[in-house]
């Protein structure tokens, strides 16, 4: 993710992506404005249409003829709330970046006091839609479940990935890159690189216009992602560790099977074309062989992706240096 370079830079620079949200596009833009007036600091609002069907795109050519500080993304096709956020990022050219949904379950009254929480020093703040005005069964319960499980594999202890209100140092967003629904996993990324994470306490609104796009289907998009979160932080530079280690454990398995069968051989005359668990031991050897080929493979192209690109497996927070660096004694 780049920062668009431009004169001007503004302090604040609030991310809405939006895929068929024409009712609420002007009450959400009215209260931005009321409370950036109040909050006194300058900023920009980078609105993303995802590919809307409905109105949308038209109330957002009228918003950016008619008020101050917007700048509009229009997308060619729906493409996700993780794309659409990754193009806010790219478009925008705020200090701090503060994504928001553009359904008026967010609110932007919150904004300040995420703010502030950068301001006492943390790299993020994280917004907790703790009394959520969603349905319980279909949205409040999987999620609870969902940030159980997040919390626990991933070690990063929040209540509520789902939010999308949150607020970032531009920095900590740098060596990001947003696929698939990873947008709610950035706090876990970000603590990744060495970045602070503080929650923040935000109010939730019932949805008043427009349709939901979150479903129960959405979970296991949320599940394989995690996954792969999971890969990226333990084994993104050492790949041999996860397929090498699965492949020793079916050897292991396979050795096991394969002195049982001769176990039963000995002692009770049980001969193999009896006996299927040669060839199921057999059939796990084969399996733990290619899993390590698979690591040796991606430790070679780990090698090559670090040679070739220029990037390290570290980051740097500070580099200090004595004055007399360099200097005669």
């Amino acid at each position: 993710m780049t920062d668009a370079a431009g004169p001007a830079r503004p302090e604040l620079s609030l991310l809405v992506p939006l895929y068929n949200e024409e009712e609420n596009l002007e009450p959400l833009l009215d209260r931005i404005q009321e409370e950036m007036a109040r909050l006194g600091r300058s900023y920009e609002v980078v609105l993303v249409d995802d590919g809307s069907g409905d109105g949308t795109v038209a109330g957002l050519k009228r918003a950016v003829a008619q008020r101050p500080h917007l700048r509009v993304v229009l997308l060619r096709r729906n493409s996700g709330q993780t794309a659409a956020l990754a193009a806010a990022i790219e478009h925008s050219r705020g200090a701090v970046l503060v994504p928001l949904d553009g359904d008026l379950q967010n609110d932007p009254a919150d904004i300040p006091k995420l703010v502030s929480k950068l301001d006492e020093g943390f790299d993020v703040a994280s917004g907790w839609r703790r009394h959520r005005r969603d349905p319980f069964f279909t949205r409040i319960l999987p999620s609870k479940i969902a940030n159980g499980l997040i919390s626990l594999i991933s070690g990063v202890k929040l209540h509520d990935y789902g939010c999308t209100l949150k607020a970032y140092r531009r920095e900590v967003l740098a060596p990001v890159v947003l696929l698939g629904e990873m947008h709610r996993f950035i706090p876990i990324l970000a603590t990744w690189q060495g970045a602070r994470v503080a929650e923040v306490e935000v109010t939730h609104h019932p949805r008043v216009a427009g349709k939901s796009k979150y479903g129960l289907g959405r979970t296991l998009k949320v599940v394989l992602d995690l996954l792969t979160i999971k890969f990226m932080g333990s084994f993104l530079t050492k790949p041999i560790y996860a397929f090498g280690g699965a492949g020793v454990g079916l050897w292991l398995l396979s050795a096991l099977l394969a002195a049982y069968t001769l176990w039963q051989k000995l002692a009770y005359g049980v001969w193999v074309h009896n006996n299927p668990l040669l060839l199921v031991g057999i059939f796990i050897a084969l399996v733990g062989m290619q899993l390590i080929m698979m690591g040796l493979l991606g430790e070679l192209l780990i090698r090559i992706y670090f040679a070739s690109s220029g990037t390290t497996p570290y980051v740097i927070r500070e580099v200090l240096e004595s004055e007399r660096m360099g200097t005669a004694p």
